[in-house]
């Protein structure tokens, strides 16, 4: 008796097994159901894109709006895991909590051109690569005094002592946020971290409390312009350039928002891998010591591919019907391109589920493509470079100091990284 034909079964997704390692399941999409709607934890159904050639595609497809008000719900006749009734972005259910409600939608994940062309021209000039490289001392500073905290005690948690802090005071420093009240700022985003699987008023409760600031902040440094960040949005604006106050408070925000939470998923999920990947940590190492500074920008792209700090990338909707991947999207459906799943995609990458430091063929996603590529790109690769790079040389005994089923990864949808990395090491005498 033959046993019946039956169709694979769909694994079980955003789950807390599947954060732990979502890779087998992005490997069944990518083989059964690529282009896949699905319900997801907020009760919007989206389209989850999973191959690299169809992500590719999608990321760069002008049809594909990244303006919450082209969403349209579709009713439950329409689709199996639909929803009816008002917008998800109307509920708060797509894009940053609270966002809405702050008054801060006017920014760069939010808008298509021409708008998002004329404000990217505006702040791209602060992530030139002779700025960034101008910002490198700092970067180095910066880490070495956070390492300095707790080099000497044997032991640390490099996500809140060492990752998550690293890219909030540079950020900081960028937008020309003071020092004074910078803690202020490292408090918010740890309750963004804390909250971002979670409730979501945690989250928009410390989004409104940035609002807030960044409106009396822009207000103080109309009379006191320096060098900064906000205060060429400032200047920009005061030159007929046409940057509302709600735009610039905006921008600063999603400056500040995409540009630390990517950096320590980056830095935190980067030492993650290297720790658990004994052969690349130590090619990584005599690379360090011989001053391979190609290596080490190779390996940073590769940690970016590999397991990278954005999993999903931000909401696109279709403004018409599109056809990804062979498959018919409807006019207003949400499409979310999984980044995670395209960049481990075996059409395109040789052995994807191996660390390979010295890949030479990656031209991965892990930071977008097209016109919404991640403009602080530039600044991640620095930090994350002299990060990895002062870590492993000043403790070159580090090891993990838990087992890698008990790490816990944080909840949520567009960002992977962990909540803990705890680790030993020889203390440091100097």
């Amino acid at each position: 008796m033959h046993e019946e034909n039956r169709a694979p079964t769909s694994p079980d997704l955003f789950t807390w097994e599947f954060a732990a390692d979502p890779y087998p399941a992005y490997a069944w999409l990518r083989e059964h159901s690529p282009v896949h709607w699905t319900r997801l934890p907020s009760g919007v159904s989206a389209w989850l894109v999973t191959r690299y050639a169809d992500a590719k595609q999608a990321l760069a497809d002008p049809r594909l709006s990244k303006n919450p008000a082209r969403h349209q719900e579709r009713s439950s006749t329409e689709a199996p895991a639909g929803t009816a009734g008002r917008s998800a972005h109307a509920k708060g259910k797509v894009g940053i909590p609270g966002e809405r409600s702050a008054e801060l939608m006017t920014h760069l994940l939010n808008i298509d051109p021409p708008d998002h062309t004329r404000l990217r021209r505006l702040v791209s000039k602060a992530f030139t690569p002779r700025r960034v490289a101008e910002f490198g001392p700092r970067v180095q500073e910066l880490t070495d005094r956070l390492i300095d905290v707790f080099a000497k005690r044997g032991e640390a948690d490099l996500i809140h002592e060492f990752a998550f802090p690293l890219p909030i005071y540079a950020i900081c420093d960028m937008l020309g946020v003071p020092a004074e009240d910078q803690d202020d700022f490292r408090d918010w985003a740890g309750m963004m971290i804390r909250h971002g699987g979670g409730p979501r008023g945690g989250v928009a409760r410390s989004v409104k409390k940035m609002r807030w600031y960044l409106a009396e902040l822009i207000h103080r440094k109309r009379a006191d312009l320096g060098d900064d960040l906000i205060s060429g949005l400032i200047r920009a604006s005061d030159h007929g350039e046409h940057l509302t106050e709600g735009e610039a408070a905006a921008m600063a925000f999603i400056l500040l928002f995409a540009g630390f939470e990517t950096t320590v998923n980056l830095i935190g999920n980067g030492t993650y891998a290297l720790l658990r990947n004994s052969g690349q940590r130590e090619l990584l190492n005599r690379a360090l010591v011989g001053g391979d500074e190609a290596l080490l920008a190779s390996a940073v792209e590769e940690l970016l591919r590999y397991d990278g700090p954005v999993e999903i990338a931000t909401w696109r909707f279709a403004t018409e019907p599109v056809v990804i991947g062979g498959q018919r999207v409807a006019t207003g459906d949400p499409v979310l391109v999984v980044l995670a799943a395209a960049d481990r995609d075996p059409a395109r990458f040789t052995d994807p589920d191996t660390l390979d430091l010295a890949r030479r063929d990656n031209q991965h996603l892990g930071y977008g493509h097209g016109i919404h590529y991640c403009l602080g790109a530039p600044l991640a690769r620095l930090e994350a470079q002299t990060a990895l790079a002062t870590l492993f040389r000043r403790l070159p005994d580090v090891r993990l100091a838990a087992e890698p089923t008990d790490l816990r990864w944080r909840g949520g949808l567009i960002m992977r990284g962990l909540r803990t990395l705890p680790v030993e090491f020889i203390p440091s005498q100097n």
